[in-house]
């Protein structure tokens, strides 16, 4: 079995995939002047694509730059809208294909309904919703519109990752004990920002564990049972259990949480998975896997919303639920922080 199909990949018919591979598509992205835009520019123009609009509240986007000199620029959504639907009903070369959305993820689900209604596909990144029932109304839109979302779930192309998934389903009928740790520092701008509001941004669980939470879906099968057993504004942590595994895990932006003293501007991150005690060690190979997704996507073998369902259903089981008891099963940063209010 080769990595794409280990990762589940639909393989597009050579005419499709002929097609898309020599034509170049035109790419608006919505959220410009955010954090992770970048990552999408850089990928548009890496695989030999053209971002023809963007859009941000915030007009610091001096960035667009190194992609192109001839972006049209909007600060009001409704203004890139209303260009968008011009596009549409100009020459084909013109009109919009790709509308790529990096916004804050509580208007990842009006953002995506403005790409369908517009013509375009879409490339949402994650969470690509904060309700899961949102995905229902997604897919009943693409049914209507004939057109696709896929949204960036880059771990699943990393290629350890892949050999690791490669490896778990030719085990047969093995249990696993998984753990996650994942402290990545955050300076008190993130509680005034956005990603501080759990409406907006779904907590903790939702903003820095879905990544995580969908490559252990991914990785050992369906969730049986999920218990948060710790959440506040800046950790959470519980138990769970899926088809093939018992997992505990831990997340936190808060730098108290590290196990080494931060340094601003030096390694603020530790991230730690471990199968059976032992590290999956997977911290290189991150640099291109946004390029990836976009190859991937612009052949056919993106990952739609089914594949992102597992993973938004479990965050908001894990913040929906009254936490649970903390038991000796129990993830020991979350042992900990209990004895310590105790």
């Amino acid at each position: 079995m080769n990595p794409q199909e280990a990762a589940g990949y639909r393989s597009p018919g050579p005419t499709q995939q002929s097609r898309r591979a020599h034509m170049s598509k035109n790419f608006a992205v919505i959220g410009a002047g955010g954090y992770i835009a970048p990552r999408h520019f850089k990928a548009i123009r890496d695989t030999q694509n053209r971002l023809i609009a963007a859009a941000d509240p915030k007009d610091s986007v001096g960035v667009l730059d190194q992609f192109g000199f001839d972006v049209r620029f909007f600060t009001e959504i409704e203004r890139l809208d209303r260009h968008l639907e011009k596009l549409k009903r100009g020459p084909a070369s013109e009109r919009v294909d790709y509308v790529t959305v990096c916004s804050p993820n509580y208007l990842h689900d009006a953002h995506c309904r403005l790409g369908l209604r517009v013509g375009a596909d879409v490339i949402c990144e994650k969470p690509l919703v904060i309700s899961p029932w949102n995905l229902d109304a997604l897919e009943a839109l693409e049914g209507e519109t004939g057109q696709r979302i896929y949204t960036v779930l880059q771990l699943r192309l990393h290629p350890k990752l892949v050999e690791l998934r490669q490896k778990l389903q030719a085990e047969q009928g093995k249990r696993h004990q998984v753990e996650l740790t994942y402290v990545t520092s955050r300076g008190r701008w993130y509680d005034v920002s956005w990603k501080g509001d759990e409406s907006k941004s779904g907590g903790i669980p939702t903003n820095i564990g879905i990544h995580f939470f969908d490559l252990l879906v991914w990785l050992f099968g369906d969730v049986q049972d999920a218990r948060c057993e710790l959440l506040e504004p800046r950790r959470a942590g519980g138990t769970m259990t899926l088809a093939k595994a018992d997992v505990r895990w831990f997340l936190s932006i808060d730098t108290t949480d590290l196990p080494f003293a931060p340094e601003p501007g030096k390694k603020t991150t530790f991230r730690s998975i471990t199968v059976d005690g032992a590290e999956i060690e997977f911290s290189e190979g991150f640099t291109d896997l946004h390029t990836r997704v976009y190859e991937e996507t612009l052949a056919g073998r993106g990952f739609g919303l089914k594949d992102a369902r597992g993973s938004i259903e479990l965050v908001h089981r894990l913040r929906s639920a009254p936490p649970a008891k903390v038991t000796a099963d129990s993830h020991p940063q979350v042992r900990r922080r209990a004895e310590a209010s105790s």
